[in-house]
């Protein structure tokens, strides 16, 4: 049986297949984070093209949680409308609609706000950024606060899924990293402490809003002392418990440097995947150089996930779900040809 191309529920959602455009940002909206022309022609060349579920780029949920300038936003009432035109049309393709709702926190580049972070003055080295301020207890009960209402707007936009970005060096995965994280509140220390937040977050957006949530985290920092795939364990059945469907499972970004970092090769970041699945019975998307159907068909196959995100293959192709359909064709041919000859 092919499973990329079969359907898959998450909650009540169904998929028509189970290829995934990850979020990916364009840095294409205005200074005031609206969603355009670009975006609708960006995603519904997507939709068009028959994937089954897109997950929106990170849409901060306040001003200074961008990652740049042109970053969409989900902070204010003003940004449904622009998110109801796209998921309407994607919609109108057979295509799920999910949105990763995130915040830059010091890894922010936007001009005129200072970036925040658990603990002062640990800005990241990447270059051109800023050193950060540190979050008072009242600033995370906002921060909660803030990821909450744009999780109401994302419905009232039209969004199928939520996701919350807790990867790639931003603001929550600053939080879990013992390397960013240098508190010593109830927010910092212990692993269950640094966990904390984006628990507590997940917990108030599944109390607030009835819609499937996943979160999308950095399995490994690849850096010794670092946040690795066993804290993601542990964090993932935290998560488990207070009923997120998914863990979207990436890797690294905390630090310019990354010492412990694989082979940049196909499928690189796909056993860490397959590690969280298997250890906390949770579905698990996979990521990591994935470019081809069969690829991604035998990921599923062999149990590593139970989604596959194509990023850069969709970027590089819409139409990526048609020549999927046509290698497995090809694929299926020649495995009954080899049985009737064998």
């Amino acid at each position: 049986m092919n499973l990329l191309l079969s359907p898959y529920k998450i909650a009540q959602v169904e998929l028509k297949n189970r290829v995934v455009m990850p979020p990916m940002c364009m840095y294409k909206a205005d200074e005031n984070g609206m969603v355009n022309d670009f975006h609708l022609t960006h995603y519904g060349a997507r939709a068009i093209g028959g994937v089954g579920l897109i997950i929106t780029e990170a849409s901060a949920v306040e001003p200074r949680g961008r990652i740049s300038d042109n970053d969409l936003g989900l902070w204010d009432d003003e940004h449904i409308k622009g998110h109801q035109k796209l998921t309407h049309l994607c919609h109108g393709f057979g295509t799920k609609m999910a949105i990763q709702l995130a915040h830059a926190g010091r890894k922010s580049l936007c001009v005129n706000s200072t970036p925040i972070a658990p603990s002062p003055p640990i800005f990241c080295e990447n270059g051109g950024y800023k050193i950060p301020k540190e979050l008072s207890l009242e600033e995370i009960e906002d921060t909660k606060r803030a990821f909450v209402k744009a999780a109401k707007r994302a419905k009232e936009s039209g969004y199928d899924i939520l996701e919350i970005h807790a990867a790639h060096g931003y603001l929550l995965c600053e939080f879990l990293s013992p390397i960013t994280n240098k508190r010593s509140d109830r927010y910092g220390g212990s692993l269950e402490n640094r966990c904390s937040l984006v628990v507590e977050i997940c917990d108030m957006i599944k109390e607030a809003v009835d819609l499937p949530l996943m979160v999308r985290v950095s399995a490994d920092e690849w850096v010794e002392s670092g946040w690795n795939v066993n804290d993601t364990i542990v964090l993932s059945q935290k998560l488990k418990s207070i009923g997120v469907e998914v863990i979207h499972v990436s890797a690294g970004g905390n630090n310019a440097i990354q010492p412990q970092m694989p082979e940049l090769k196909p499928l690189y970041q796909t056993p860490n995947a397959q590690k969280i699945k298997k250890e906390v019975n949770i579905p698990t998307i996979a990521v990591g150089l994935i470019t081809t159907a069969t690829q991604g068909e035998e990921l599923l196959q062999n149990g590593t996930c139970d989604l596959v995100a194509y990023g850069r293959e969709l970027l590089r192709n819409p139409n990526f779900v048609f020549f999927a359909a046509k290698e497995m064709e090809k694929k299926e041919c020649i495995e009954t040809a080899y049985a009737r000859a064998f």
